[in-house]
């Protein structure tokens, strides 16, 4: 009977990069009266779920998450499950979907009318520059869609636009144009606005000396910029594994 089960092994020494998306939270979020456009109690949810994943899958070396979705990459060396696709995609999903639901009510009053769901994908990387291209992807997307909520809302609880409205008013403009409509219309400069908002989170291992003297593993959270030179090179050495068998 195993004989039909599918050889989904991937392939090794490159960087595997799981990444979970929230399944229909556009109604999830609203339904769960999430602050517009952000709200910062469900982004640290997702912080606390991600961590609780890389707490039990120690070789994932550092995650990102932003809005519904988080990415998790493991190490080139990773043998988990023996590198079989639909173990590692699974496992992951469920360990996310699970601590998000048990952390719900450090976060939240109001108990789930519901609960969340959400999907999984993986995709393979072979070099350090494909790596830093996609987690700069998903930074530049963090930018660009909290620019435009940021705006959009403006627009509608400040401005008395609908949502059609707002919608047909940011229609065509560039990234400059909804600056200057934060800035003069609303008195907002984007750039002053929190980090985790405008650049997402950011989840690495750190080594911190213990009470006992001892060095151990912790994770860290940062709110800061990955697409940039300054943050690969501080973390050089979580890329440089790789399996030599």
């Amino acid at each position: 009977v195993r004989l039909y089960e599918l050889d989904d092994k991937l392939l090794k020494n490159v960087w595997m990069v799981v990444r979970v998306d929230g399944k229909g939270f556009h109604k999830f979020t609203t339904d769960h009266k999430f602050e517009k456009p952000n709200d910062l109690a469900a982004l640290n949810l997702m912080n606390d779920a991600a961590k609780g994943v890389m707490s039990e899958l120690q070789d994932i070396f550092m995650a990102y998450g932003q809005s519904d979705e988080y990415s998790f990459i493991f190490k080139r060396s990773s043998t988990l499950y023996g590198r079989r696709s639909s173990k590692i995609i699974s496992t992951v999903c469920s360990m996310f979907t699970s601590h998000y639901l048990f952390n719900w009510n450090k976060h939240f009053k109001d108990p789930l009318i519901y609960p969340p769901s959400f999907d999984a994908r993986v995709v393979l990387y072979p070099t350090v520059r494909d790596v830093r291209n996609y987690f700069s992807w998903r930074q530049a997307d963090c930018h660009i869609n909290n620019l435009y909520n940021t705006c959009f809302w403006e627009l509608v609880q400040k401005g008395n636009l609908s949502t059609k409205e707002a919608e047909k008013r940011l229609n065509g403009t560039f990234s400059s144009d909804k600056n200057e409509i934060l800035f003069s219309e609303f008195g907002i400069n984007y750039n002053d606005l929190s980090e985790i908002y405008r650049k997402g989170s950011t989840i690495i291992w750190n080594e911190n000396k213990s009470e006992d003297g001892r060095m151990r593993k912790v994770l860290r959270l940062l709110t800061c910029d990955i697409i940039g030179d300054s943050y690969w090179d501080d973390h050089a050495s979580c890329l440089d594994t790789f399996v030599t068998e």
